[in-house]
């Protein structure tokens, strides 16, 4: 998947190539022992990825969201959680790029970022709410130029490896729990006390424990924009993007195992169809679906980038909606058909068609923010707004 590649950016793919052998090789002892995957992340570091969605005036490769979301691809067929962390890291990077581009302290961030190849991590859920992103209980305070902000974050994904934590609040004390803003602290201006301990089914090496938050930095860290706008114009397509292009790489890896399975048996049995052969033709028409959804999602984000309004329309947020729902359920689909295919090769760890990681980690994708939560959202919407059927609208 390669959509709008630019060819300043045409060495992105052999890059992320070189992190993915790594990757992939330290894949197993990451899921077993639950452990961050530093190898993978040093190795985004070396080639420089951590900073290629940065604009290229500021350091970075300044790559677009298909770019980007290619990469992401690439790093899922080696490792869900490495994956997962790069693509929550460029998703916070996008909230940067596109709503702190034009405020002095966050575009010298940004070029910190690129120079130094600095790791984001994301603070957006919180005890009493859980996953309601749009919503807050803690309240930064501002006095003079000094912000502080305590928060009993849940969840943090990678928070102890992160350098940075962008963080949602509210927008003070007095503010509705809607009003949030979300600011940028930087690794020694907050602590981190463990409340929860990250001990999981799958993307077990996303180290995603809950933390108690204390921090206190410069006021112009807040970003300048309100977190809804936030949410709306940059978080929600990037998200829905970047993590449904990544399950999309878990599944072409389980895909690809399956394939070999039945190329396998077909060799051993020339003349005949193998047992699995039908059922991998399903795979491959459900997968070429997700990467259909994802491709499709991509460009109308791309229509859209320009138009603000456009961005925090309704009929947008239902279509990226649709494709976190669509892929995060058709990816399990995939890999339980190629487990099928495999068989007790399959089902067993340590054969070149091994797909029980595949298939725990897949199924945090209809958990990061409950697909229930997001139907929900989308049938409130659908309520008022009318759903565009026609094939190119």
């Amino acid at each position: 998947m390669n959509v709008h590649a630019s060819p300043a950016t045409r060495d992105l793919g052999a890059r992320m190539r070189r992190v993915a052998e790594i990757a992939a090789t330290h894949a197993g002892d990451v899921d077993a022992a639950g452990r961050f995957p530093r190898e993978a992340v040093q190795a985004l570091r070396d080639e420089r990825l951590l900073g290629a969605h940065i604009p290229v005036a500021l350091g970075g490769d300044g790559a677009s969201v298909g770019e980007i979301a290619a990469l992401c691809t690439q790093l899922g067929h080696a490792c869900s959680s490495a994956a997962m962390i790069f693509a929550m890291h460029q998703i916070k990077a996008s909230s940067l790029i596109t709503h702190g581009e034009d405020n002095p302290w966050h575009r010298g961030f940004m070029e910190r970022i690129a120079r130094e190849q600095l790791l984001l991590a994301s603070a957006t859920t919180e005890g009493g709410i859980g996953g309601n992103l749009r919503n807050s209980i803690c309240a930064i305070e501002v006095d003079g130029d000094t912000c502080r902000l305590e928060k009993d974050a849940t969840v943090i994904s990678y928070g102890d490896e992160a350098d940075a934590i962008l963080i949602t609040s509210r927008a003070h004390g007095d503010a509705a729990p809607s009003d949030q803003v979300m600011t940028v602290f930087l690794k020694g201006q907050y602590t981190l006390e463990k409340t929860h301990d990250w001990d999981t089914l799958g993307m077990r090496g996303t180290c995603s424990d809950g933390f108690l938050f204390k921090g206190e930095a410069p006021a112009e860290q807040i970003l300048p924009k309100p977190f809804a706008e936030i949410a709306a114009q940059s978080m929600l397509a990037y998200s829905h993007i970047l993590w449904s292009a990544l399950w999309y790489g878990i599944a072409a890896d389980a895909f690809s195992r399956a394939q070999a399975f039945v190329r396998a048996a077909a060799r051993r049995s020339p003349g005949s169809t193998p047992p699995g052969a039908l059922r991998l033709a399903e795979a491959s028409s459900l997968l070429q679906g997700v990467k259909g959804s994802v491709v499709a999602a991509i460009e109308q984000y791309e229509r859209a980038r320009a138009d603000d309004d456009a961005l925090s329309s309704m009929s947008f947020a239902v279509a990226m909606n649709n494709l976190k729902v669509a892929s995060s359920q058709t990816i399990l689909t995939i890999i339980n058909h190629c487990m099928l295919i495999c068989g007790i090769l399959g089902y067993k760890n340590g054969t070149p068609y091994s797909l029980g990681r595949h298939l725990r980690d897949a199924h945090s994708a209809q958990l990061m923010i409950s697909n229930d939560r997001i139907l929900g959202n989308t049938s409130t919407m659908l309520l008022v707004h009318k759903q565009d059927t026609s094939l190119f609208g």
